[in-house]
This record gives structure tokens, sequence and C-alpha cells, in this order.
């Protein structure tokens, strides 16, 4: 994190680990990159604390895949945390229709 970057938001993830959300990563990537999460920062942060639904990155090791069911702007809210650092960091979030891949109600 920067020195002069504080996190836009943080909460901690299932395990009790410190996670944050950077301004450019909120503003600079997210909103604007995925805008149907604007209106949603408190579900994404709910979702990462609480998720109905954990998978790992496929493509990067260090990271992590929480899913919220019936949050956010669609049927499921994915957002992504890195654990390639400490704290951990939100590094993406965005409304998906589909269920996970290994999703089973």
């Amino acid at each position: 994190m920067g020195q002069d970057e504080q996190p836009v938001a943080e909460t901690a993830d299932p395990r009790g680990e410190r996670v944050v959300l950077l301004p450019s990563v909120w503003t600079g990537k997210m909103v604007r990159d995925h805008p149907e999460v604007a209106a949603h920062l408190t579900a994404v942060l709910h979702v990462v604390a609480t998720p109905d639904h954990v998978t790992p990155d496929p493509q990067i090791a260090a990271r992590t895949r929480y899913y919220g069911h019936g949050v956010g702007p669609s049927r499921w809210l994915l957002v992504v945390v890195s654990y390639e650092q400490d704290p951990a960091r939100i590094v993406s979030a965005f409304a998906n229709r589909k269920d996970p891949r290994s999703w089973s109600a």
C-alpha cells in the first residue's frame, strides 16, 4: 500500500485477515471497468466478510474469489482478493448472472 494511499474501506475475510480496498482500485479500476458496482461498496465488503461461496483464483494462486448470492447489482457479486501483500487487497469486483462452476445449491 502506498504511503499516501489510505483505504477507501476495509473488512476482514472469513479467517479474520484484514482486507483493504484502495482508492486507486475502487475508482481507478473497478468502478471504471464495472460501473454496475459503484453503488454497492457495502455489498463488496459484505461478500468478503461473509461469502456464500469461495474458490481459489484459477489464474493466480495467491488470490481468492468470494461470491455473494443475491447481493449487489445481479444474481452474484464476485469479489477477488489478492493475498500477495499485507494487508490483503480487493483487486476486482463485478456482477455475474451465472452460478460459479463449483456451486451447488
